[in-house]
């Protein structure tokens, strides 16, 4: 079977076990050039810096994947660019047939193979890795309270979007990424003040922060839009950074506060800055961590994010980095809607969600804090709905009494959808 082919078998078929067999049947047969190039398409970090690929719409005699490769190290490597990097992409789909560059070579290049398979399938069920793009996430401190101890930094917990901004001096190059390596391209003013700033760089580096505007919900919309963005007022507020090869190899052990001192060394733009810290040492002085909780709640913001002063970076979720917020917040997947009763009728009463919580399944029903046209706008795209991550806020989780090992939330309320589309976080 050719490579192209199995992707086209991926396709055909949307159940997960199917295209899981799939997925190991070409790895017991030791396909190397079908894991090659998947690894290229989902690693996030590798790019082929071409803003479009045409389709074929003729058949050649055959592409060869050497011959592929040879241009891709090139266009990585970004010894091949411009007109000379054009010229060859129609040279290579002269060569191709058809079908292989459509659907196999030309998905390598937009980093889209359109056939439903993630990192996580590939790492799971075949013996090939693919490199997962992960930038440390904070846990909620409700569960770790023994870890609130020793000399922390404390920052306010920002309510925007997660912004990791990768400035890769070899290649001479800044790409904004969501927290999923989800390339964002509606911030041209953060990308151009970062790219004005590369040649003060050391070398390369990635830098993480988030990214907000004076309205959450706008921002968010604003991030959707395909043409015409209106992000001039977003800033994005830098929290960390970390050499890039760190980043790829999973993290970095510089302590926290020798990490701050190297990003306070930096001459940012102007809608680039760092986020507040205050040092303070749980273990003697616990009125000014309350304080400073109050202070930050009373501005606005969410809570305040705790962090050990020697603590190095760990690109996954980590018990060293802990939200304090006065309630909680989980993100669970829209499973089903309910026709609402009364005022409601013929609108959106709830949204049924469950999903996975630090080891816990919780299932709910959430129906505060959805507003009139929220309820009939949703309702009336509830099929849309479904597969979709909602925010949930609530005061705890709760043990449910109908199912074992099933919890549920003690007053929950809708607080935002989040993502591109089913399934994904921002």
């Amino acid at each position: 079977m050719n490579t192209y082919e199995i992707i086209q078998e991926l396709e055909s078929d949307n159940s997960r076990k199917f295209k899981e067999s799939v997925i190991q049947r070409a790895s017991d047969a030791g396909n190397t050039e079908l894991f090659e190039g998947i690894a290229m398409a989902l690693d996030k970090l590798r790019t082929f810096g071409l803003k479009q690929v045409p389709e074929s719409t003729q058949d050649g005699p055959g592409l060869h994947w050497d011959t592929f490769l040879d241009t891709t190290t090139q266009l990585e490597n970004r010894t091949l660019t411009g007109n000379a990097a054009r010229d060859r992409i129609d040279y290579l789909i002269g060569l191709a047939t058809q079908a292989e560059w459509n659907d196999w070579y030309r998905r390598i290049l937009i980093k889209d193979l359109r056939c439903g398979v993630t990192e996580k399938t590939v790492n799971k069920h075949s013996k090939y890795k693919v490199p997962v793009f992960d930038c440390m996430l904070a846990d909620d401190s409700a569960k770790h309270e023994k870890k609130l101890k020793g000399r922390v930094l404390l920052e306010p917990k920002l309510d925007g979007v997660r912004l990791v901004v990768i400035c890769d001096i070899d290649k001479d190059e800044v790409v904004l990424m969501s927290r999923n390596g989800k390339e964002l391209t509606n911030f041209p003013h953060i990308n151009k003040q970062f790219d004005d700033m590369l040649d003060q760089l050391p070398q390369s580096y990635v830098f993480d922060g988030e990214v907000m505007s004076d309205n959450f919900q706008v921002l968010m919309r604003e991030i959707h839009r395909k043409d015409g963005a209106q992000t001039e007022d977003a800033t994005l507020n830098l929290f960390d950074c970390l050499p890039l090869t760190a980043f790829k190899e999973g993290g970095y052990k510089l302590p926290l506060h020798t990490r701050k001192e190297e990003l306070h060394g930096f001459t940012f733009g102007p809608s680039v800055k760092i986020v507040e810290s205050v040092e303070v040492d749980l273990d003697t002085d616990r009125d000014r961590f309350l304080d400073y909780n109050k202070l930050c709640v009373d501005r606005g913001y969410e809570g305040i994010m705790v962090k050990p002063i020697e603590g190095p970076y760990e690109c996954k979720r980590s018990t060293l980095w802990l939200k304090v917020k006065p309630f909680i917040e989980v993100s669970l997947t829209v499973v089903d809607t309910e026709e609402g009763t009364g005022r409601n009728a013929g609108k959106l009463g709830a949204l049924i969600v469950e999903g996975e919580d630090s080891g816990k399944f919780i299932r709910t029903n959430v129906g505060s804090g959805l507003s009139d046209a929220d309820r009939e706008s949703y309702w009336e795209d509830r099929e849309k709905l479904i597969g979709q991550v909602v925010e949930v806020r609530a005061d705890a989780v709760t043990q449910n009494q109908d199912v074992t090992d099933e919890y549920s939330l003690r007053f929950p309320r809708f607080l935002r959808f989040r993502g591109f589309e089913p399934g994904e976080k921002l």
